[in-house]
């Protein structure tokens, strides 16, 4: 536990490797801090987490003032992609949503919202969705295959349907049209890769 957190606030239970948390905390970053302390105890597969964030007076703020704080902080965090997520505010507990295109993105917005003034929690309901245009695609492997020392790009041509990617064109050697597929797979978004390439000494 960390040296800000009251241990005889907090009740802990374990049973058959779950681990249940009960009690009240100053703050939600103690609440997570408690979680934290309890997933690494040695033998424990689940932790319930009951604890309720009790603010202070204080540190009390009301709902519109918390959202505002939180679109900023989502503002300072994510400036290109900030506008894709959605804030709503209850009680104190922020509740983001909307769709990103990365995973980091969604892990950022929680980070950042974790942070503001009088949250009591904070529940990500944002969805990870890769947006990536077959055309897209199809210039970012082309531009690989101008980059790749074995691979001649003017033989090979590249088809995009969605994330799938058709190879065609004739090459020197295997080596060349297997690292033609190689090349193909590290684009990003991509789900197959049909090699049509014809090899021709």
């Amino acid at each position: 536990m960390g040296s800000d957190l009251h241990a005889e606030d907090i009740a802990i239970s374990v049973k058959n490797g779950v681990v249940t948390l009960a009690g009240f905390t100053p703050s939600y970053t103690d609440r997570l801090e408690a979680e934290t302390a309890a997933k690494r105890v040695a033998g424990v597969h689940a932790v319930a987490n009951d604890i309720e964030v009790r603010l202070p007076a204080i540190h009390q703020r009301p709902d519109p003032d918390i959202a505002r704080d939180a679109v900023a902080a989502l503002k300072a965090e994510l400036p290109i992609s900030h506008d894709r997520i959605k804030v709503i505010v209850k009680d104190g507990w922020i509740t983001i949503g909307g769709a990103v295109e990365w995973q980091y993105q969604k892990t950022a917005a929680d980070a950042a919202v974790r942070k503001v003034k009088g949250v009591k929690g904070v529940t990500n309901v944002i969805t990870v969705k890769p947006k990536v245009q077959p055309s897209e695609i199809k210039r970012k492997i082309q531009e690989a295959f101008k980059r790749s020392a074995e691979v001649d790009a003017d033989r090979i041509t590249v088809e995009a349907n969605g994330s799938e990617v058709i190879l065609k064109g004739t090459v020197r050697s295997w080596i060349e049209r297997e690292e033609a597929e190689r090349v193909a797979w590290s684009a990003p978004g991509i789900t197959k890769v049909e090699d049509r390439i014809v090899v021709s000494p």
